[in-house]
């Protein structure tokens, strides 16, 4: 009987150590104690940030669901004005109409910086006859007095090939469309339209890749994603050719083809602890993260900014 009740006694401790470590271990793999849904839209060209971003926050909260759409930065704004949306990716500031869509639905909001882009000018890689544009030539192709009379490589240069140019781009929804525009042609949605128009950037580089005259433009993270397949193109500032990088990018000389990216947060998603958490995780990582996937990061007290500037939106907002 002694014999029977010291088994019982062992096996009750063994049961009791293994329930313990049983929910040590459902501890650990729930992560954090957040939960719910995030949505976010908008630009194609902040997609890679965000979504590195989110990657990496799922792994500390796996019960928040971060979804993100790629409907361009126009498209993501008009989800935003309706409340549809927590956070906007965009790769231009918000416009007046938009703005005044958000105050309609007193939707209120903080515009973020996240890291600087360099818009990148590509050919395929079997063109052997351009190295550089000027900012005037970007011009004669893309402004809307091009459509139908700009049509050849030769008209450009004499010295290019008597071949048609095949023009791809992002659609007029498009953040890089809006500043491309205003920083080649002089005003923001005015371009010629016969051109290969896409939303997905990898459409684009697809279409580019294919043909031998192609030329388009789009994020420069895009080119870095797929630079066996394309050729970057210098651009002149009237001073020098210069290609978008790290630090060209950063310092300001590849110009004007350089700009912030930013995302927007309303003030009724602060309300939710995992959108100010994710907000938080996506200012103190992004940095880093926007390295990762061909951006380049803001200088550290421009992110200690950005965060100080949340934290009071936050506060305003409770």
């Amino acid at each position: 009987m002694k014999k029977l009740i010291t088994i019982i006694a062992f096996s009750l401790i063994i049961s009791a150590c293994g329930n313990k470590k049983g929910e040590n271990e459902t501890a650990q793999s729930d992560g954090g104690n957040l939960e719910g849904t995030i949505k976010v839209d908008g630009s194609s060209t902040v997609f890679p940030i965000t979504e590195a971003v989110a990657e990496e926050f799922r792994k500390e909260q796996p019960r928040v669901k971060v979804t993100i759409g790629v409907s361009g930065t126009g498209g993501g704004f008009q989800k935003f004005s309706r409340g549809e949306t927590n956070i906007s990716n965009a790769s231009r500031p918000i416009k007046d109409l938009e703005k005044a869509a958000c105050a309609e639905n007193n939707i209120n909001y903080i515009q973020l910086e996240v890291a600087y882009d360099g818009l990148a000018v590509t050919v395929n890689p079997e063109n052997t006859w351009v190295d550089n544009f000027t900012v005037e030539e970007l011009k004669k192709i893309w402004e809307p007095a091009a459509q139908g009379t700009i049509m050849k490589w030769n008209q450009i240069r004499p010295e290019w090939p008597n071949e048609e140019i095949h023009l791809f781009g992002p659609g007029i929804a498009s953040g890089t469309y809006d500043y491309f525009t205003e920083a080649i042609v002089g005003k923001s949605g005015s371009s010629r339209g016969d051109y290969t128009a896409s939303e997905d950037d990898h459409v684009l580089v697809q279409g580019i890749a294919g043909d031998k005259y192609s030329l388009g433009f789009f994020g420069l993270a895009y080119f870095t994603e797929n630079a066996d397949k394309l050729k970057l193109i210098g651009v002149n500032n009237g001073k020098e050719v210069i290609k978008p990088t790290l630090e060209t990018v950063s310092n300001g000389t590849y110009s004007p083809l350089s700009r912030p990216l930013f995302i927007y947060v309303n003030s009724t998603s602060v309300k939710q602890p995992e959108v100010v958490d994710f907000v938080n995780y996506y200012l103190e990582n992004a940095g880093e993260l926007s390295k990762d996937v061909g951006y380049i990061p803001l200088p550290t007290d421009l992110y200690t900014k950005q965060k100080e500037d949340f934290q009071a939106f936050v506060e305003s907002n409770k």
